[in-house]
Formats: C-alpha cells, structure tokens, sequence
C-alpha cells in the first residue's frame, strides 16, 4: 500500500514538478521560491491518506501550488510593508539627532537598549537570521542556506525579530 503511494507520487514529481516550478516561478517573480512551494505541494499531497485515489491529481497539484502562491504573495506584501514603515524610523532619529537635547539622547539610548534587549531575547535562529541580515546584508536565501532552513523560515524569524523590537520600541515609548 505504501509502496504505491510512494510509487504515485513519484510518478507526479516526475511528470509535473517542472512544469509547477515554472508556473510558481512565474506568478512569484522567484525561481528559488516556487522550488521550495512546489516541495511543499509534493509534501502535503504526500500527508494525504491516499492521494493515488484522486479524481484529478493534476488539479490537486495546481490548486495546491496557487494557494500556497497566494499566501507566499501575501506573507511578501506584509513583510514589504512592514519594513517600509520601519526604515522610515532611522531617517525620523537623524534628523532629530542633529540638534539633539540631552533628554533626547537619553530617550534615544533607552530606545536603543529595549531594541537590543529585544534581539538578545529571540530564540537562537530568528537572531541569526535578523542579525546576518540586517548587520552583514546577506540575501534571505543565503540566510537559509547558512542555517539550513527554508527561505520562507527565515522570513518569519526575520517579521518575529522585527515585532520584537517594535514592542520594544512602543513598550520604551510608553513609560517616557
């Protein structure tokens, strides 16, 4: 019984992977991307109790593959959003710090504490990810391949660090 699963899917992998990356790649703007969903397409129809009996499995894979592109597009327009606002923030504190009054500077250090504090907090590798990105510049599938992890991974660890030190920042913001 297993065997022809394993056997059906593979059969599909061979048939259709390509043909799925080319479709992802095309709506996400990302080869790399539509690889690693179209991986997890072949992992969720593998997670079916008996994939082998459905009525169109070409449909499956599809529908599968544009939902998991919809919610790929919509995790990158949140994310994109998000770091938007904050580089905003860093052009905001260099204007103020070119006549900055001592109780400026001290709210400034405080801010600046609660956000360290924040990233010294994170689980091991949502640190990693934030701090190989946003200190030594690299690629978020550079990030991935470094720690091992999917590329969608190191988004998430990346949006958690950024929510972080955001309530950090209100949290700073709060007590002044």
């Amino acid at each position: 019984m297993e065997n022809d699963k394993n056997r059906f899917i593979a059969e599909l992998v061979h048939d259709h992977r390509a043909a799925l990356e080319s479709f992802l790649a095309q709506r996400l703007g990302n080869p790399d991307e539509a690889a690693e969903l179209v991986q997890e397409v072949f992992i969720r129809l593998h997670r079916l109790e008996t994939p082998e009996q459905l009525e169109n499995p070409r449909a499956y894979l599809y529908q599968a593959a544009s939902n998991l592109a919809v919610d790929q597009l919509r995790r990158r327009k949140l994310h994109f959003r998000f770091l938007a606002r904050e580089q905003r923030a860093p052009e905001e504190i260099e204007l103020a710090s070119t006549s900055a009054s001592p109780e400026q500077i001290l709210a400034a250090r405080q801010r600046l504490a609660a956000v360290n504090e924040a990233i010294n907090t994170l689980p091991f590798k949502a640190r990693q990810a934030f701090l190989m990105h946003r200190q030594s510049g690299m690629s978020y599938s550079a990030i991935a391949e470094e720690l091992r992890v999917s590329v969608s991974s190191v988004e998430k660890y990346i949006l958690q660090a950024l929510r972080e030190c955001r309530t950090a920042l209100e949290n700073t913001e709060g007590v002044q």
